[in-house]
This record gives structure tokens, C-alpha cells and sequence, in this order.
């Protein structure tokens, strides 16, 4: 065991270090998401390739691997939570009442769907359990979307607030639809349905909510008097909230309610005055590979690419675009594009598989169900992180290729200046300069009259460089274009 934990420090400790001196370099000008660095790292150092690091001879790789999420996913809410501007939920509950009912739902019913249609042996309702693992958002692959500088730059600050939120919120509500699957498969459609309001909807969705609210609540009103009486140092302060989203991990886990909820609630009702939030930011702070091509569960790599191409496509975009008009914070389509595109697939799926298979034995009617649950969910996992990660660096490049032409377009467009009619409608005479080398300039012959006369001029640039102008100033005024008018 001693050996196993050097390994895993090692190579934790190598990775953080090597990607932090080149973190700014990977993040802000090659735009590349720390989900993908961190995946490819697996992949080189897992049972794929250098074998230094094997989970399933740790002991449960299930059980392990669930425990593990779970960690990872109550600190990323609670930092969702956290990181929203004042009474968010509050002032957005409109928006999020449709991302998290039709549109969730939505997502829900089209990934069964398709998954129904291309995994062979699958009945209708274990479908749609497999797709409720990969129905919420991620909150961890959504943080590297909406922030940097990437987004800072391009997506509106609205529109990154209610990915974050959304992303943090439909996290905890992945338990409704994948036990209404469960309890559907295991039981008579009325005790499934009765099960399911009272123990899911109830105990586990409306308790943990209160139990979030009223623990962010306290430790809020705690932290503040602590800082006010000079009780508690700038470091406990800015880790507060981490502490916070573990202690409630294991009350509300001990008492079997959603412990993932409860972290994201707490962690808006403990900033719902932003008094938090300023003060930290004043501080500034396993795939299974083989069962891809398993032919004795049914399983080919071209299914499973198909599904998450049309997963990708489908599962999301098109509800949002849909409904958009009725989620105040989304604006225009095009944010509304970006945000049906950008909802991820990350740990949290890797969560729920675990929950479902703990509630699937292995040897009955829905045997193959959850045989099939890991290597669908694992690879959905990957093509979303792949297909989401180099989604803002191609379009980088295809920004910098589109102002590489038009600048090169630019440079051979010539200046055109026209003279202005003057109020008697005397038409004037166009003479061209050919005394320059440069593009062709018109001047207009000037009516003669024994009055003073009033000078105007007017010019028109094609196409738009006011650069290209910058050689005409000095010039003499027989190059420029005027008509008089009295």
C-alpha cells in the first residue's frame, strides 16, 4: 500500500507541478481546459499505457471510485454556489426553473432515446437509466468553460453566471430521474411512483434543501461575527467554504439525504448578501478501455461514437434554442447556442453510474443494464471532454484565420472621395488627379460666383481602414474633394 501511495503522489504531485509553471500558457493563449490536460495525464500514466496507477487493484473500483466524485463534486457546488452574485437563485429562478424542469427533462427523454436505439439488448426504462447518469451538467468541466480569459473576453457575464448555476444546481438533481428509472424497473408503476415522491423527491431533494439553506445561513452569520471580533486569520476565511462543503457531505451522507444539492444551496444561502464572495476575491484566490469493443455485451465502438455524436448534438441544443426566448438570462441566440452546446458531461456522470449500479444486483432481470452502464457512461465522459475541450480552441484559430483574410483583403482596397452637391444642385466636374501614383482621388471644379462661398467637404472611405487616409494628410488641397455652396 505504501508503495501505491508514493506512485499516486508522485504523479499527482509531477502533474500539478509541471502543469502549474505552463498553466497560464495552456489556459489563456492556446485556450486548452485543465479537464483535458488532466485526462490525456490518466491516459499515460493508467492501466492504458504505463501502468502506474490502477484503481482496480485498490480493492471496489466502484465504491472507490463513487467516493472519490463525490469529494470532488461537493467542493465544485459549493464553489458554484459560492461564486453567484447576491440572491441569485432569487433573481433567476425563472431561468433556472426552465433549465432544471423542461429543458432537463428533455435532455433526459433524447439521450434515452438514443441510447435505447443504438445499444443492442436494452429495454425502454433501462435506457433512460443510463441516460440519467449523463443528463446533468458538470459543474468541474463548466468552471473551465466560464472562466479565464477566453470567456472573459467573448461570453457575457450573464450567460456564464446561469451556465455555473445551472451546472451546479441539475448536479444534485441527477437523483429523481435515475431512481424513477430504477424504481420502474423493480417494482409495480404505483409503489415505484409512491417511493419515488416520498423518499426521493421529499427526503432527499426537499430536505437536503433545507438542511443547504439553513447550514449556509449559520455559517454565515458564524463567519461574519468571527471576522468582525477578529477571531479567525485570512487563511481559515478563504477555506471556509471548502470545510463547509465537507462537513455537509458527511452529515447530510450519514443521514442518506443528497448531499450534493444540500452543498450547492448552502453555498448560495452562505453568499446570498455577497459579503463572502467580495471578501475571497479580494484575496485572490479509470477507463475501461476493452469493454468499448466488448462483443459479449453487444458493444462496438462505432455505436458508442454515433451515440455521443448525437448526444452532443441533440441532447441540449436544440430545447434550448427552443425555449430560450422563455430564460431571461439567455438574450440572443447566439447565447443561446453557447449555452445549449456547452453542457458538459464530467464526474458527476461517473457519480451517478456508481449509484445505479449499487442499486442493480448483479445477477438480476437487468444484468445486462449494468453491464453496459460503465463503458457507456466512461465514453460519454471522454467524448465530452474531448469534443468540449477543443471546441474554444478551433474557434480561436478560425477567428485568427477570419482576421488574417479581411487584413489581407484590407491592404488592397483603395480610397474614393467624392465631392458633396452643393444647394443649387449645380452638378459639379469630376477631374482625376493623375499626378499620384496612388490610388486615383476625384476633385470637383467649382462654380464660379462673385459671393463669398461657404467650404464643405465630405468623405467617404471604401473599405474601412482609416489607415489607408493617413497618407493623404499633408497633401495638397488639390487632392482633396470639395464642393462650394453659398
Amino acid at each position: 500500500m505504501s508503495e501505491i501511495v508514493s506512485i499516486v503522489a508522485a504523479v499527482l504531485g509531477g502533474f500539478i507541478l509541471l502543469f502549474g509553471l505552463t498553466s497560464l500558457v495552456i489556459k489563456e493563449r492556446i485556450y486548452i481546459s485543465e479537464a483535458s490536460v488532466a485526462i490525456a495525464c490518466g491516459i499515460i500514466f493508467g492501466p492504458l499505457c504505463a501502468n502506474f496507477i490502477n484503481v482496480s487493484e485498490w480493492g471496489k473500483e466502484p465504491t472507490i471510485t463513487k467516493e472519490f466524485a463525490r469529494i470532488v463534486i461537493a467542493i465544485q457546488v459549493m464553489a458554484a454556489g459560492v461564486a453567484l452574485p447576491k440572491k441569485y437563485l432569487y433573481k433567476e429562478l425563472k431561468s433556472i426553473a426552465m433549465l432544471i424542469g423542461p429543458v432537463m427533462i428533455c435532455m433526459w427523454l433524447v439521450s434515452g432515446l438514443l441510447v435505447w436505439g443504438l445499444i443492442p439488448g436494452l429495454q425502454f426504462l433501462e435506457a433512460l437509466m443510463v441516460a440519467a447518469c449523463f443528463t446533468p451538467t458538470d459543474p468541474i468541466l463548466a468552471n473551465s468553460i466560464v472562466q479565464g480569459k477566453f470567456a472573459e473576453k467573448h461570453v457575457p457575464v450573464h450567460v456564464r453566471q446561469i451556465i455555473s448555476c445551472e451546472s451546479g444546481a441539475n448536479d444534485g438533481l441527477g437523483y429523481p430521474f435515475l431512481f424513477l428509472a430504477i424504481y420502474l424497473l423493480q417494482m409495480s408503476t404505483g409503489a415505484a411512483i409512491g417511493k419515488w415522491a416520498y423518499w426521493i423527491m421529499c427526503y432527499n431533494v426537499l430536505l437536503s434543501c433545507v438542511i443547504g439553506f439553513v447550514a449556509g445561513y449559520i455559517a454565515r452569520k458564524l463567519l461574519k461575527l468571527s471576522e468582525q471580533r477578529k477571531w479567525i486569520d485570512k487563511e481559515s476565511l478563504l477555506v471556509f467554504s471548502v470545510a463547509l462543503a465537507l462537513f455537509l457531505m458527511g452529515v447530510v451522507g450519514l443521514i442518506g439525504s443528497d448531499d450534493l444539492l444540500a452543498c450547492f444551496i448552502a453555498g448560495n444561502s452562505f453568499t446570498w448578501d455577497d459579503w463572502f464572495r467580495i471578501e475571497t476575491e479580494k484575496a485572490h484566490l479509470m477507463e475501461p478501455w476493452s469493454l468499448f469493443n466488448d462483443k459479449t455485451i453487444q458493444l462496438e465502438v462505432w455505436r458508442l461514437i454515433v451515440l455521443a455524436i448525437l448526444v452532443l448534438l441533440l441532447r441540449r441544443l436544440p430545447i434550448v434554442l427552443s425555449l430560450y426566448k422563455f430564460i431571461p438570462a439567455i438574450r440572443t441566440w447566439r447565447e443561446a447556442v453557447f449555452t445549449g452546446w456547452f453542457g458538459p458531461i464530467g464526474v458527476g456522470a461517473v457519480f451517478y453510474y456508481t449509484v445505479a449500479v449499487e442499486n442493480l444486483p448483479i445477477d438480476g432481470p437487468n444484468a445486462h443494464a449494468r453491464e453496459v452502464l460503465e463503458p457507456v457512461i466512461y465514453f460519454m465522459v471522454l467524448a465530452s471532454v474531448v469534443a468540449h475541450g477543443i471546441t474554444i480552441p478551433l474557434f480561436h484559430i478560425g477567428t485568427f484565420a477570419t482576421r488574417t483574410l479581411t487584413s489581407n483583403n484590407e491592404n488592397n482596397t483603395q480610397t474614393l472621395r467624392i465631392p458633396k452637391r452643393s444647394h443649387k444642385n449645380i452638378p459639379p466636374t469630376i477631374d482625376i488627379d493623375d499626378n499620384t501614383s496612388e490610388a486615383p482621388h476625384f476633385k470637383a471644379k467649382q462654380p464660379e460666383a462673385d459671393t463669398k462661398q461657404k467650404h464643405t467637404a465630405i468623405t467617404i472611405l471604401t473599405p474601412p481602414e482609416i489607415r489607408n487616409t493617413q497618407g493623404t494628410e499633408g497633401r495638397s488641397d488639390e487632392n482633396i474633394c470639395t464642393s462650394r455652396s453659398p
